[in-house]
Formats: C-alpha cells, structure tokens, sequence
C-alpha cells in the first residue's frame, strides 16, 4: 500500500509540472542541468540561439535583429568565411628540469650514464590560433602571441588539402600584431579592413575563427564598450573594442567583423573570470601600423627617450608649480633625443610642439603624432621658471 501511494503521489507532482508548463504556454529545454531561459524582452539585444534550443515561431522571430532577415548573418558569413585561416605555430622546448645543476654536474654524468632520469630531448609543441588574409597573393594578420617563438608557422585555408609554410613578415609585441605569408599559387579570397570609429556600442558583430581548435566557429554578439583599457600578461591595450560576441583560446588573430563582413577588429583577449567578455584590437589601430609592418617587419615609433610620471598636488607644490598639470620627467636615456636637447630628470613638460600638456598620456600622443626627424619645440619648467627647448624626435629601437 505504501509503495502504491508513493507512486501515486509521484505522478501527481509530475502531471502538475508538466500542466504548469502548458498553462503558461513555455517551452522547456535542457542541456545538461541547465534550462532554456525565455527569449529576453522586447528591446532587449539577444544572441543567436544555441543549435539545439527550442523556440516557437514568434519567438524565433523576435530573436531577429532590427533591419535584418533571417539570412543576413549567414549570407555574410558564406562570403567572409573562406578568407579565415586557422594558424598553426611549432615550437621546440625541452622536456623534464634540463635547468637542473646536477644534469650539468660532470659527476651526476658519470655515476648514472645514459640512465639519466630525466628526458632532455627536445620536443615540438604545437600552438593554434586564427587570422584571416588580406590581400590576394597570400598576406595574412593574426596576433603576436600566436606565432612568438614559433620554429614553424603553417596555414590552413578551408577547402585546401595541406597546409601552407607561412613566414612571419612582421611583428609587434605591444599591440599584439602579426602579418604571415603564404604562397599559394593563385589568388585567395580576403577581407577588407572597416573603419571601427564608425562602429557604435549595441551595433551587431561577428566572429569568425578556430576556437579550441574547431574551425570556422561563428558568434554572433554586439560591441559592448569602445576603448576599454586591459592589461592582458605583459602588454597594456589602451583602446580596445569589447564585445560579448563568444571568444574562446583559438580565436586569437581571427577577424571581428561588421555587418557588411568588414574586419573592425582583431579578437585578441578573453577575461577567464567572467561570461560575455571579449576584447579585439580596433581595425583603425591596424591600419596605423600595417604599411611598417609589412615593408619593414617592425613598427616604427617615434621617440623622446624619457620616462615621465604623473603631476600631483604634493609634487606641484614640491616644484612650485600653480596647479597640477603637466608630465614630471622622472629619467633620460642617455644618447637619446631628449638627452641631447638637454632635458633633466625634475623637469615638467607643459607644452609639446604646440600642444598643451595636461597629463603623461597627453605627452605619450603628442610624441607619437610626431614624425621622426622632425624638429620641435618643447615648454619645461625647470628651477622654477619656464623654458623653450628644441627637440628633434627619433627612432624607438635605432641607435646611431
């Protein structure tokens, strides 16, 4: 009796579950533990669905973006699609503690032989990540960090039996930019760079690349914040575009594209700790340095060879400044432009070829809008008074 009371009890809890949903007119769905929310309000931006969701046809219609059809994405995804590259970089590194002094040790040689218990042979590791080709005789932008301290560089085009030796053109640690080159024979399919100062915050963006090594993966999402800040290891971005657009470990160096299927940035960054944050290097930012990139390998930076800090309250006192402005010079690299104008650590700039300086990144602009070579006129104050100098701005990296 008890037996058939429980199992009586059981299907009256289920029969009201599945009446409740009915009622409200849901669908339910699940995946793993997880249930399918209902579609966000109306007005609210909504990702595309996940493949295997479940949405009755007003909601389906409702996931559709203001001013595109159901086949917008994916037509530009068709076109854009085949430019996108999987980039696979080789390195060698050594197996077990090769550091270890005793490997070094001629004694610890001896006593153990070739019974030595640690493996010192050197094995290649293979690192992945994206880009995508920008010109039809084979160039192609991906980031730094996907190709450093490669041996070997191969690419993988969609639709090509083997992959292509590439070779890396050019590079820059700081913005995370690569440019690769291939031959392969005829000419390839790209992707123009847009203008990402067009770009707005809520517009709708694609990405295209090989997360966790699963190629041609599309997310679709909106750019969520223009010019984010974002210390990623050792490299500070100033300007980055995030966007909630899935990016996963892969997808480094493929495009972020708009949609009239133009690159408005380069993913490049993931916060691990959290869902719906990524972050790509605007286009605007690369086509700055592109034409360096791919004729001299390297990008070209103006420099003072000074190192300045910010002007506090406290310090404008100490120089006997009226008010908190300028960049304190906190020290010269000797044989520098700056050096050889006659600038001294404790002096503050306030003024640089004609514009006001208010702040150490106001310096940092004003030097790199500078060409080198070009001779110009800096306002110090130094000892407590105001003075002129004459600068002329070099080569960051080049030594005379």
């Amino acid at each position: 009796m008890e037996r058939s009371l429980h199992r009586t009890l059981v299907m009256a809890v289920v029969a009201a579950f599945v009446l409740g949903v009915v009622l409200a007119g849901g669908v339910f769905y699940i995946s793993g533990f997880d249930a399918k929310a209902a579609p966000a309000p109306e007005g609210t931006a909504t990702q595309t669905p996940a493949a295997n969701a479940v949405y009755n046809q007003e909601q389906v219609a409702a996931l559709v973006p203001p001013g595109m059809g159901p086949d917008t994405i994916a037509d530009m995804v068709a076109k854009a699609g085949p430019a996108v590259v999987k980039v696979v970089a080789y390195s060698e590194s050594q197996r077990g503690n090769v550091h270890d002094p005793f490997l070094n040790d001629p004694f610890f040689r001896q006593f153990f032989g070739d019974r030595i218990p640690f493996d010192t042979q050197p094995r290649v590791t293979q690192g992945m990540g994206s880009g995508f080709i920008i010109t039809p005789d084979g160039y192609i932008l991906t980031n730094e960090h996907v190709v450093n301290g490669a041996s070997k560089i191969e690419v993988v085009i969609s639709g090509k039996e083997n992959p292509f030796p590439a070779e890396l053109i050019g590079s820059d640690f700081d913005l995370d930019l690569a440019v690769l080159k291939i031959k392969a024979g005829e000419q390839l399919p790209t992707l123009e760079l847009g203008d990402s100062d067009q770009i707005r915050v809520g517009n709708w963006v694609i990405a295209i690349g090989n997360p966790m090594g699963m190629d041609h993966t599309v997310t679709v999402g909106v750019v969520s914040y223009k010019g984010r800040e974002v210390d990623v290891e050792e490299r500070h971005f100033k300007s980055l575009l995030q966007t909630d657009a899935s990016i996963n470990p892969g997808n480094s160096g493929g495009p972020l594209l708009n949609l009239e299927g133009k690159v408005i940035g380069i993913n490049n960054a993931i916060n691990a700790q959290a869902q719906g944050i990524g972050f790509a290097i605007p286009s605007n930012t690369v086509k700055s340095v592109l034409k360096d990139l791919m004729e001299k390998g390297r990008v070209i930076r103006p420099w003072l060879g000074v190192g300045i800090q910010e002007v506090t309250d406290e310090l404008a006192q100490y120089f006997g400044l009226n008010k908190a402005e300028g960049a304190i010079i906190s020290n010269v690299v000797s044989g520098s432009p700056a050096d050889k104008a006659g600038l001294r650590r404790g002096d503050v700039v306030l003024e640089f070829a004609g514009k006001s300086i208010k702040n150490p990144d106001d310096l940092v602009e004003a030097i790199q809008g500078t060409p080198i070579g070009k001779k110009v006129v800096a306002l110090v104050f130094r000892d407590k008074q105001t003075q002129y100098v004459t600068i002329v701005i070099g080569e960051k990296g080049k030594t005379d």
